[in-house]
């Protein structure tokens, strides 16, 4: 009898990959529960994730071990993505979150400001794929708290063209957010340098 030979069998074609998704964990929640014989840990992990083209979500895992808790918030974010509306490479404009005690101030930013945020709201403005804004965190430091507060704000965002269409009217973005070629005649140009 001749053994089978393990190179024939066939290689299960691979389905399609899925692009590459921004992943960032936010918090990791550690909690003691005291029994009989002594304490036994458990972690709750804050994932946010995203294609930093617009799409995020953010999701909570529980599970006795870091990495299991990590796998289930990633699952849960992937599952709860959502779009929201961006503009270039900031928001379209000025906007308050809120979700329990957590409150988010949101603002546009220029070109070459950067991501001016912290913690939570960082990794959730990076994963939509925003490069410039401003914000600040108005109420509660709780990690789940800010994160929904950030994400409540970024879905009431509004681009000109929806609030066009609503109205029915012609309605511009901000004057700074337009990519306006300003050129100087030379004589001006001369004068200023």
């Amino acid at each position: 009898m001749s053994m089978p030979n393990k190179s024939t069998k066939q290689v299960e074609e691979s389905a399609p990959e899925e692009p590459e998704l921004f992943e960032k964990v936010v918090h990791i929640n550690r909690c003691a529960k005291v029994v009989k014989g002594g304490r036994r840990f458990s972690f709750a992990a804050l994932v946010v994730v995203g294609d930093q083209a617009g799409k995020v979500g953010f999701g909570y895992g529980k599970a006795q071990m870091v990495p299991d808790a990590i796998r289930k918030g990633t699952e849960q974010a992937k599952k709860s993505m959502v779009s929201v509306e961006i503009y270039g490479d900031t928001i379209p404009h000025e906007i308050l979150g809120n979700y329990d005690g957590g409150k988010v101030l949101l603002k546009p930013a220029r070109q070459g400001t950067g991501i001016i945020a912290g913690g939570g709201v960082r990794a959730v403005v990076e994963a939509a794929g925003v490069k410039n804004i401003l914000s600040k965190s108005l109420g509660s430091n709780n990690p789940l708290s800010i994160v929904s507060a950030t994400m409540d704000g970024l879905l009431q965002l509004r681009s000109a063209e929806t609030i066009s269409s609503i109205r029915g009217e012609k309605v511009r973005g901000p004057s700074y957010m337009e990519n306006s070629d300003i050129s100087l005649p030379v004589e001006e140009l001369s004068a200023t340098t």
